[in-house]
């Protein structure tokens, strides 16, 4: 079992990197996921179920079984910032994608991908990353929290609205279905056996492992997207990298110029940063491939599979740049520090 978490704690430090690696074997040798694109069955909303629904599921439910009752504390203790950073979470990416749509002159599908993504609630490393960067970890959590719930409501009421348009209609229930499917109830579940089962030693030692495979799924997630339309890469690559990079990039910047128009601490700042930055991609992915009324748009998934993998990798990246600024902030204090006592033991 140690072995086990040691090589858990590897993969979710370099999950960028195990991402990036299922991409490229499955461009190469696309046969080996295609199972991930299986569907088994269709829900009365129409929404299929497939392979990737489950893997979706095992991700949320990875997310429940951290969780517990201080994480809806924290929604009351702190309702102020938790009210800033979810209208943050809803106004920033989602508008940001809708105007980059119409910066970049995106095609229909490529626009629906990227107000997919723009509009799902923050992403599940985020609280590892506002860890990592020396920020408010609790905030992060209680964003986290806060996103996820209004999810079902949220999300396909601002896709309905900022993606719907000449070529496309959009219906905001099978959405509404299918985040409840794949998101709140295996959360649900997650937090329950967490709650019931927490003071379990055998529980625990399995909670370790859990990062681990949040990290496989959401790379069997990307690679079932590189299985059905790594093709699409070729023709639409570019603009695909440069629409993600711009609205993940500027997500990290205008949530943290909130911070700072709404007063918020240091700290604070660098978490509703990466929260506003980061999103959920991977629910992104599963809605662009599940819902029927996407069927005839297949490339939107491509755009939300690149998300999945470039936030995790900026998203570390910045946790990495806030952490060195915080390093060069105290190297002129412990230099300081240091010829004080030199001095002192001169002296004596």
């Amino acid at each position: 079992m140690k072995k086990l978490q040691k090589l858990a704690k590897l993969m979710s430090d370099h999950t960028a990197l195990v991402v990036i690696a299922f991409a490229v074997v499955t461009f190469i040798f696309p046969a080996w996921m295609a199972w991930v694109n299986h569907a088994w069955f269709t829900d009365f909303a129409t929404n299929r179920f497939t392979s990737q629904t489950f893997i979706i599921g095992v991700i949320m439910m990875s997310m429940g079984m951290s969780m517990t009752t201080n994480d809806f504390k924290i929604l009351a203790q702190r309702p102020l910032d938790i009210f800033i950073g979810a209208a943050a979470q809803y106004c920033v990416m989602p508008f940001l994608a809708f105007a980059l749509v119409h910066l970049l002159r995106l095609p229909s599908d490529l626009a629906l991908g990227l107000i997919l993504v723009g509009c799902c609630p923050g992403g599940v490393s985020s609280n590892v990353m506002s860890y990592l960067c020396h920020g408010d970890v609790a905030f992060s959590v209680g964003m986290t929290t806060a996103s996820t719930i209004l999810a079902p409501v949220m999300t396909p009421l601002l896709v309905s609205l900022l993606a719907s348009g000449a070529t496309v209609h959009i219906k905001a229930f099978p959405m509404f279905v299918s985040i409840i499917e794949t998101v709140i109830l295996p959360v649900t579940v997650g937090f329950a056996l967490n709650a019931f089962l927490g003071k379990n030693k055998r529980f625990q030692e399995f909670q370790k492992l859990m990062p681990a495979i949040a990290v496989l799924g959401l790379a069997f997630v990307v690679g079932g997207v590189v299985n059905s339309q790594g093709a699409s890469f070729f023709t639409s690559g570019l603009v695909i990298f440069l629409a993600v990079f711009l609205h993940n990039g500027l997500g990290y910047l205008l949530g943290y110029v909130v911070g700072i128009f709404t007063g918020m601490n240091k700290a604070k700042r660098r978490t509703i940063s990466i929260e506003v930055g980061m999103q959920n991609a991977g629910m992104a992915t599963n809605l662009a491939t599940t819902t029927a009324q996407f069927a005839a748009m297949p490339n939107a998934a491509i755009i939300a599979a690149v998300s999945c993998v470039w936030h995790s990798i900026s998203g570390t990246i910045l946790a990495g740049f806030f952490a060195w600024l915080d390093k060069k902030a105290e190297e002129p204090h412990n230099e300081k520090a240091a010829a004080v006592s030199k001095n002192a033991a001169s002296a004596d």
